[in-house]
């Protein structure tokens, strides 16, 4: 793979500066569409419990198409709610969820995706609760052909970039009217914030970090500065603030990742972002910070009961769709109208379902799912 180096960097630097002045989103994901391939990006969230979703921040969509996806083809996307089961951070495309074969015979795709000639979309969860995520979404159109591994390993680049943006973006300004619906979807992250001067004085920390340096396992505070328990990632850290006051150069602009744990089944990270260019040295200037440290353990979390099913039983994203339909609507001729597709697809859908799961009627799909459910509440 090769592409332009200063291109990616002043697209990271874009990103980040996006988080702190939301006027920037337009033209930061504009130069991702570049950088990828694609025709059209988009920052939203979706609630698979609500069936809803709103965009953040577009970028050469059309108002039209927008308008009645969101009044009217969302509960027919049949991305969901697959897509919101990938972890966060995991590059993937509609095809890997949808097939095309089986894409094409949905409403959605014969309304809304064919009038603009998309065919295909790559993309990833920035962060994910139980029923919700916020995602990255670049769309391809005939013009710029399917997604090719070079686009998924470009992709790949830049989304670890996203996450920690939307996050800044939550810790400097959580009042901005165009950040408040993702704000709600990303209330329940479990990341310790922390923002450090040159020293490691910690200048602001979140409360899930100081609950992390109360118990003392990974980070301790010691003489008002962020001290790592690991030895070596303790010198780690300290070079890599020293290093941040000297400019992004030193330590690049997408920061640097610091293993906090020694074992391998107890994994521990701290990425360190240097705020100390752009938009990001003027709102860390108000805490004479030099650096944010984002700390969290690499592990899945809570998993809603649809998710839990799927991957227990490995069922495709149309099987998905139609349990959750099964237990919202019911009736076969319901949940067609629902989900945009033939009364015959459901019936085949359902079929795999009994097959899988070893039950014979949608009665015994409904107390799975509520089985699930009681499980996950004790």
């Amino acid at each position: 793979m090769s592409f332009d180096v200063t291109a990616l960097s002043q697209l990271i630097c874009e990103i980040y500066d996006a988080a702190l002045d939301p006027t920037l989103w337009r033209l930061a994901l504009q130069h991702a569409c570049t950088f990828v391939g694609g025709d059209s990006a988009a920052l939203f969230w979706h609630d698979a419990a609500s069936e809803r979703s709103a965009a953040m921040h577009l970028y050469n969509e059309d108002p039209y198409y927008t308008q009645i996806y969101f009044e009217k083809y969302v509960p027919m996307d049949p991305m969901f709610p697959a897509a919101t089961f990938m972890a966060p951070g995991v590059v993937h495309t509609s095809l890997d969820i949808v097939p095309w074969n089986e894409l094409v015979q949905t409403r959605f795709y014969k309304e809304w995706m064919q009038p603009q000639r998309m065919i295909e979309a790559v993309g990833a969860n920035l962060e994910k609760t139980a029923t919700s995520s916020a995602l990255l979404a670049i769309r391809f159109t005939e013009d710029n052909g399917f997604v090719t591994d070079e686009v998924r390993q470009r992709f790949g680049l830049i989304v670890p970039q996203f996450q920690r943006a939307v996050a800044i973006g939550r810790l400097f300004d959580q009042g901005k009217e165009t950040q408040s619906m993702l704000t709600q979807t990303l209330d329940h992250v479990e990341a310790g914030v922390f923002l450090v001067a040159v020293n490691g004085h910690i200048a602001f920390v979140n409360t899930l970090g100081r609950t992390m340096l109360d118990e003392g396992a990974i980070l301790r505070e010691r003489n008002r500065g962020l001290v790592a328990v690991v030895p070596e990632a303790q010198r780690m850290l300290r070079d890599i603030f020293q290093a941040a006051a000297s400019g992004d150069a030193s330590i690049g602009a997408r920061g640097v990742a610091v293993p906090l744990s020694a074992s391998a089944d107890n994994r521990w990270f701290a990425h360190v972002l240097p705020l100390t260019s752009g938009h990001r040295q003027a709102a860390a200037s108000m805490y004479a910070a030099v650096a944010a440290v984002f700390v969290r353990k690499v592990s899945p979390g809570g998993a809603a009961p649809l998710e839990v099913l799927a991957k227990k039983y490995k069922l495709t994203a149309g099987e998905v769709r139609v349990l959750d339909a099964v237990v919202k609507v019911g009736s076969v001729r319901a949940i067609a109208e629902m989900l945009g597709i033939s009364d015959a697809t459901v019936k085949t859908h359902l079929q795999h379902l009994f097959r899988k799961s070893g039950t014979s009627r949608q009665s015994d799909l409904i107390k799975l799912v509520a089985g699930i459910g009681e499980q996950a509440e004790h």
